[in-house]
């Protein structure tokens, strides 16, 4: 996390949600670390079982955060961008299929594991959990994108005047 320290944006919206990725990264590595322990071949099934229900307790726990930055960006970052670069092709849509992706690999985690989960195999284990690391893998690549791509370009190409109106809308808490 040290190559995150510093806030690279200096338009307040940008910089509030720079600073709401560096906060949901820290939640996603507690829960990624788990996710890698299903890789290594001598877990035993009772720690598999285990892992897996702190695994779950986790991601609960990340997802409203999580959904509260999505529809924050979706509701009026997205909507303020797109008046500049339009909506119909281009970044946007790119990103907001992301949401879709990263929603879906969360919601499938979720659905496989509302059953008992003490009537899995250590192989049902270790694919539910896949679903996890591919949520991790597509918010990680979805974060940089956002970084590199749309947060400069809605400070290079967004009026200070609409600038302080998304702000103004979207400085609410995540958590």
């Amino acid at each position: 996390m040290a190559e995150h320290a510093e806030l690279r944006f200096t338009e307040p919206g940008m910089r509030l949600l720079e600073n709401e990725h560096r906060y949901l990264s820290y939640l996603m590595e507690e829960w990624h670390e788990i996710v890698l322990q299903f890789e290594s071949d001598d877990m035993s099934l009772e720690v598999g079982r285990e892992k897996l229900k702190q695994l779950r307790q986790l991601l609960f726990q990340f997802i409203e955060p999580l959904k509260n930055h999505t529809d924050k960006e979706e509701e009026h970052f997205f909507p303020a961008l797109g008046s500049y670069i339009g909506f119909e092709q281009g970044p946007l849509v790119g990103i907001q299929e992301e949401h879709q992706e990263i929603d879906g690999y969360i919601g499938h985690f979720f659905h496989h594991t509302r059953d008992n989960i003490d009537m899995f195999s250590l192989e049902d284990i270790k694919t539910v959990a896949g679903n996890a690391g591919e949520a991790f893998e597509v918010l990680t690549v979805h974060f940089v994108k956002e970084e590199t791509v749309l947060f400069p370009m809605a400070e290079k190409l967004m009026k200070a005047v609409d600038q302080d109106k998304l702000f103004a809308k979207m400085n609410t808490l995540i958590t």
